[in-house]
């Protein structure tokens, strides 16, 4: 039943989801669905503590309502603006 109900809030757009931005990579990732703000609070830890662990920077985590087209979304003009003009310690060697 919960399951039915889950899916029914996610097609209406009501579902809860965890967003979160990083600025090192720029991304944004979606996490969920969730059917309370509640549920989807008591598991943010675990995907900051993760994406931490992979070296993330600048991490915001903001609990909403909405209906994600893509869960994992990757803005590549700003990382390579980044790191333009950055090369490799050994770029002279083959």
């Amino acid at each position: 039943m919960n399951e039915l109900w889950l899916s029914t809030l996610e097609f209406l757009g009501l579902a809860w989801w965890i967003e979160i931005t990083t600025e090192s990579p720029n991304c944004t990732y979606y996490f969920g669905p969730y059917a309370s703000a509640s549920e989807a609070e008591s598991d943010q830890s675990g995907f900051v503590e993760d994406l931490e662990q992979e070296g993330a920077k600048a991490i915001r985590v903001t609990i909403k309502r909405c209906k994600p087209n893509q869960l994992t979304i990757f803005d590549e003009t700003t990382d390579a603006q980044a790191t333009r003009g950055v090369s490799p310690a050994f770029s002279g060697q083959m």
